[in-house]
């Protein structure tokens, strides 16, 4: 495995959505994804140091009593609160991706046929701006 490929953790309790998501990253980037249809699937595995979580806003499909996406989110950021979590949900509404941000999400994105572009303008600013904080700390070391 090469060590520079990003490592993508996907969670959705939609398995057709999670799957066709699945494939579009594999198809237009090289990444190391691991599927989850649960946020305790997730949660526990965290240990294995997922570079990005894009993280379902429900989550209430698979099990019963189930965590939520929001619930997820925050033991996410428990864990480890650099690791970035993109929010995604099929409800277009303002609360929902308000919500998403208080709890410590990078950003919201709708379900949609645009969705997966997004997705990928998201991440390259993850990188980049993960990028410039470290040449900003080897500036600052120096002085």
């Amino acid at each position: 495995m090469n060590v520079n490929k990003i490592k993508l953790f996907l969670v959705d309790d939609d398995a057709v959505f999670l799957k066709s998501l699945e494939i579009e990253f594999l198809q237009h980037a090289d990444f190391v994804i691991e599927t989850f249809t649960s946020g305790e699937q997730c949660i526990e595995n965290l240990p294995n140091n997922p570079d990005i979580v894009i993280l379902d806003y429900l989550l209430n499909g698979i099990i019963d009593n189930a965590i939520n996406g929001i619930e997820t989110l925050d033991k996410i950021k428990d864990y480890d609160a650099d690791i970035p979590v993109i929010m995604l949900s099929a409800q277009d509404k303002i609360e929902v991706a308000i919500d998403c941000m208080h709890h410590k999400a990078f950003d919201y994105v709708v379900k949609s046929e645009t969705a997966f572009m997004r997705l990928q303008k998201i991440i390259t600013t993850i990188f980049h701006n993960k990028k410039l904080e470290k040449e900003l700390n080897w500036y600052m070391e120096r002085m």
